[in-house]
């Protein structure tokens, strides 16, 4: 077979799969009935696939997912959220966007956890979904993903909450799915993987495996850091060159600056909000079928395609189970609440049993159990991202979905 032939086949495959994605995109157009507003912008092409990945291509589970987002999006209204609703959050600059891209173009969110200020889930809450609806707005043409870069400098076990972040991990996965294109972790301390093991059951599998650890220690650190990042933009703080620092009264003027672009987002002239035909090139070759997986079982499925909001109405997650059930220690005048309004409070003591830190018990594991409970320092997980609306340039670090 000539080299013409082979690649005709192969368009000729591509063209097929196109229309078959077409097709499933139609059929939850038709699922979801007559939209308008916000909801009809909403529900362009590239973002009805983007639940129909996140839902490997399940029409049914999809539009389910789907209209769910669509409530919650007329009830929150993330994308009225303004600067001044959550200054109060944002001065310690725990989460903020940066001024500058990786190399695929994807917005950064710096996060740092120890630098948290308030105590009410809600609102920290809240805030991050305004993070989320700005880094979204800010994305340039053919990109629709982000980088999460997470600073553990300072961090404690009293920055930790299984409740806030089972909260966060509903709102990303179930309304922002094929959004996060790798989350870095940086130099997370060693009892942070104790509780990773509690948080990462609330994450889904193709959520899970855009989480890389990465330590300034580790010979691997650089190569990763310098396949994502122009190292003369990136902050020292995560081994690139800029000397370039968080400021608040900055950030305010940038983030007000913003808020006045957003209506102009959400409106019928806004070209990447268009319902223009979805370009299947932009997820990769390696969705072969649609509706079957490459690399997972069957009752890796089952597992997958629920997102956590459904599990907790099917069942109390353990995490759940924990904070109901455990008694706070006698040394509770040590209370510190880290909910919201519904009134449920942590105590550090609380956390440090829910966590079983490696601090507590690593000097009486044996040699087998540290090698179980705690991964080396230096692993990491394969870097995979996710197409968006329009010609998303190939990521150099390869492709997949998430939710």
């Amino acid at each position: 077979m000539s080299s013409g032939s082979g690649a005709n086949d192969g368009h000729a495959e591509q063209s097929a799969l196109y229309q078959q994605q077409l097709s499933k995109i139609g059929e939850v157009r038709a699922s979801l009935g007559q939209l308008s507003g916000k909801s009809a912008l909403y529900c362009s092409n590239g973002s009805v696939a983007r639940y129909l990945v996140a839902r490997n291509w399940d029409v049914k589970r999809a539009t389910k997912m789907l209209k769910k987002t669509l409530k919650w999006r007329s009830e929150y209204k993330p994308d009225e959220i303004r600067w001044d609703d959550i200054s109060d959050e944002a001065a310690t600059g725990k989460i903020y966007r940066s001024d500058y891209f990786d190399k695929s173009g994807r917005s950064i969110l710096v996060m740092r956890p120890a630098c948290q200020n308030t105590k009410k889930a809600e609102g920290q809450v809240k805030y991050l979904v305004y993070c989320m609806e700005n880094a979204i707005l800010n994305l340039p043409p053919g990109q629709d993903q982000m980088v999460w870069l997470i600073d553990f400098a300072g961090f404690t076990l009293h920055n930790i909450s299984l409740h806030v972040t089972k909260l966060t991990a509903d709102v990303l996965q179930g309304h922002y799915p094929e959004r996060l294109g790798v989350a870095i972790l940086y130099n997370a301390p060693r009892f942070f993987e104790n509780f990773w093991k509690l948080a990462s059951p609330l994450l889904e599998k193709k959520t899970k495996n855009k989480v890389k650890f990465v330590y300034s220690d580790s010979p691997e650190t650089d190569k990763i850091m310098e396949d994502l990042f122009n190292m003369d933009e990136l902050e020292c703080a995560f081994g690139g060159r800029s000397p370039a620092t968080f400021n608040i009264n900055d950030y305010a003027a940038r983030m007000r600056e913003d808020d006045t672009k957003m209506p102009l987002f959400w409106s019928p002239e806004n070209p990447a909000l268009a319902s223009e035909p979805y370009l299947m090139n932009n997820h990769g070759s390696q969705q072969c079928s649609l509706g079957l997986k490459t690399e997972e079982t069957a009752s890796d499925k089952g597992e997958e395609t629920e997102t956590t909001s459904d599990k907790v109405e099917e069942t109390e997650t353990a995490s759940d189970k924990r904070e109901e059930t455990v008694t706070a220690p006698e040394n509770s005048g040590e209370t510190k609440t880290a909910l919201g309004e519904s009134g449920e409070a942590e105590t550090d003591s609380v956390k440090r049993e829910e966590i079983k830190t490696g601090f507590e018990k690593g000097e009486t594991e044996t040699g087998a159990e540290k090698k179980e409970e705690t991964k080396t320092e230096s692993s990491t997980v394969k870097l995979t991202s996710s197409p968006g609306e329009g010609v998303a340039s190939p990521d150099k670090s390869g492709s997949s979905s998430d939710p």
